[in-house]
């Protein structure tokens, strides 16, 4: 027998994990019912879970978060610059 593989859509995904979350069905029913492996409907309610978070973010979080990685990267590359000055002045100075 040939393992096909399928795709599922996002919104199927959040339906089938939506219904696993009522806890109505077994997985195993839900996995008859809509064909699939009940540990892949246990994979789908867990990123469900782990997803929700995002879906209450508001626009500050996520300017914030930006403004941080942005600064961050800032102070990467001060960094940078900074050990290139000292590597370049040990070396022209003749110490190690």
């Amino acid at each position: 027998m040939k393992n096909i593989r399928r795709k599922h859509t996002t919104k199927f995904k959040a339906q089938v994990a939506l219904e696993a979350l009522k806890e109505q069905e077994t997985l195993s029913e839900l996995a008859s019912k809509y064909q699939l492996h009940p540990n892949q409907i246990a994979t789908w309610k867990k990123a469900f879970i782990e997803g929700a978070e995002e879906i209450f973010r508001t626009k500050s979080d996520t300017k914030k978060t930006k403004q941080i990685e942005q600064e961050h990267q800032r102070m990467l590359s001060k960094i940078g610059e900074l050990q290139m000055d000292n590597d370049f002045l040990k070396k022209n100075l003749g110490m190690k």
